[in-house]
C-alpha cells in the first residue's frame, strides 16, 4: 500500500462562510442520511439517472415527499431550464421557510443552487452530490452558475447549502469516463496544492477507482485544499482565481466539441496547454511540464479532440471571464504550487502556440 493512501475514514469538514457556514460529511448510508435530514416541506431536486440507478432506496423515501425529477444536461442549466422548476415550486406553494434538496451532479447543483439564491431572495438547500466532479470539487465554495446561450457559466452568484453529504456509494455505478472526468478536475487542486499532493494524486489517482479508501481520501485532500482558499477569496476577487488553472482552455474545449468531451478530461487537456504555454514562456521547465503531463494523460486517454477549428476556439477563449484590457487572463504556472494569473496578448505568436499544441495532442 502507497503511504499516501488514506485508508482510515476521513473527518467531516467545515467550511467557513461570508454568507453562511457549512459542514460536509462524508457516510456510507444516504438513504439513512436523507431520511434523517428531510422535513415535509423539502422539495426533493434529482437527478433522474440518479432515481433510477438507486431505485429502491428512493422509491420509499421519494413516494412521500416532494420533488422534481429533471434531466441533468446543459440545457437544463439555462434561464429557460430554471424558469419551469420556480413555477413548479410556486404551484406546489413552496414558501421562504421551505427548503431544496439537490441530489445530483454539478448540473443539479447549480441549477438548485442558482434557484435557491433568487426564489423569494433566498431560501436554504442542502446537496447530495452523485458525481465525482460534484464530491471532489464544485460542492463547496459556494458558486452558483447557469450558462447564457452557448457561453458556460455566464451568469450566477455566491450561495453556499446549509449541508452538504458525500457518499462514495453513488459513484460506483458512474462509467469509468465519469470518474476519470473527475479525477481530471480533482487534478488541478494537487497540482495547485504543491509538490507533495502531487506526488500524492500521481501515486493513488490510478488505483482511486477500485478502492474507495484511496478515492474518499482524495476527495477529501481535494476538498481540504479547495476550503483553504474559498475561506480566504469565497468570491473569487483575487488569490482564488488560480483554480481556474486549465479551465480557461478546458471550458473553451467543451464549448467547440459541443461538450463531446467531458468537463474534467477538458480540464485535463486545459492544464497540459496551460502547462505548454508556460514553458513557451519561459516560466516552467519543460521536465516539470512532461511529470505533469504523464499523469494528466492517462485522464484524456480514448477522448481525443479531433480536428479543432483554430479561429473557434481563439473565439471561445475570447469569452473568458477572466479576460482583462484585450488581453487573455490565463492562470500559468512555474511549477507544482506557483500558480498565477497573466494577461497574455492572443496574437500570431499565441495562435502559432495553439497550433502546435493542437498537433501535439491529436
Amino acid at each position: 500500500m502507497s503511504s499516501s493512501t488514506v485508508a482510515t475514514p476521513v473527518s467531516d469538514l467545515t467550511v467557513r462562510s461570508k454568507i453562511q457556514d457549512y459542514v460536509v460529511r462524508f457516510r456510507d448510508d444516504f438513504a439513512a442520511e436523507l431520511r434523517a435530514e428531510l422535513r415535509p416541506t423539502d422539495v426533493v431536486i434529482i437527478d433522474a439517472a440518479v432515481r433510477k440507478a438507486f431505485a429502491a432506496e428512493f422509491a420509499p423515501i421519494l413516494a412521500a415527499q416532494p420533488h422534481i425529477e429533471i434531466t441533468a444536461t446543459e440545457p437544463q442549466k439555462s434561464y429557460q431550464g430554471a424558469e419551469r422548476i420556480i413555477a413548479d415550486l410556486i404551484a406546489r406553494g413552496f414558501r421562504k421557510d421551505h427548503r431544496l434538496v439537490a441530489i445530483g451532479g454539478g448540473i443539479t447543483q447549480d441549477v438548485t443552487a442558482f434557484i435557491a439564491s433568487i426564489l423569494y431572495r433566498g431560501v436554504d438547500w442542502l446537496f447530495f452530490p452523485t458525481t465525482l466532479l460534484a464530491q471532489g470539487d464544485s460542492c463547496i465554495g459556494s458558486k452558483t452558475s447557469i450558462n447564457f446561450g452557448d457561453a458556460k457559466n455566464q451568469v450566477g452568484g455566491f450561495y453556499p447549502p446549509r449541508l452538504i453529504v458525500i457518499d462514495p456509494r453513488f459513484l460506483e455505478t458512474l462509467p469509468a469516463l465519469e470518474i476519470r472526468s473527475g479525477l481530471g478536475e480533482m487534478a488541478h487542486y494537487f497540482l495547485i496544492g504543491g509538490e507533495q499532493d502531487f506526488v500524492r494524486f500521481a501515486e493513488d489517482a490510478p488505483r482511486a477507482a477500485g478502492d474507495r479508501a484511496i478515492l474518499r481520501g482524495l476527495i477529501s485532500r481535494s476538498l481540504e485544499i479547495k476550503r483553504a482558499m474559498v475561506e480566504r477569496d469565497e468570491y473569487d476577487q483575487g488569490p482564488r482565481q488560480i483554480f481556474n488553472y486549465g479551465h480557461t482552455f478546458g471550458h473553451a474545449l467543451e464549448s467547440i466539441t459541443g461538450y463531446r468531451v467531458p468537463h474534467g478530461v477538458a480540464v485535463s487537456y486545459g492544464m497540459d496547454l496551460a502547462n505548454f504555454v508556460s514553458v513557451q514562456l519561459g516560466l516552467l521547465d519543460p521536465a516539470t511540464r512532461l511529470r505533469a503531463r504523464a499523469v494528466l494523460a492517462p485522464i484524456w486517454d480514448g477522448v481525443p479532440l479531433g480536428t479543432v477549428d483554430l479561429a473557434a476556439y481563439e473565439r471561445a477563449l475570447l469569452k473568458d471571464k477572466k479576460n482583462a484590457q484585450g488581453q487573455l487572463g490565463l492562470i500559468l504556472t512555474r511549477g507544482f504550487g506557483d500558480m498565477f494569473k497573466q494577461l497574455v496578448p492572443l496574437d500570431a505568436t499565441f495562435s502559432g502556440w495553439l497550433r502546435t499544441w493542437f498537433a501535439e495532442v491529436s
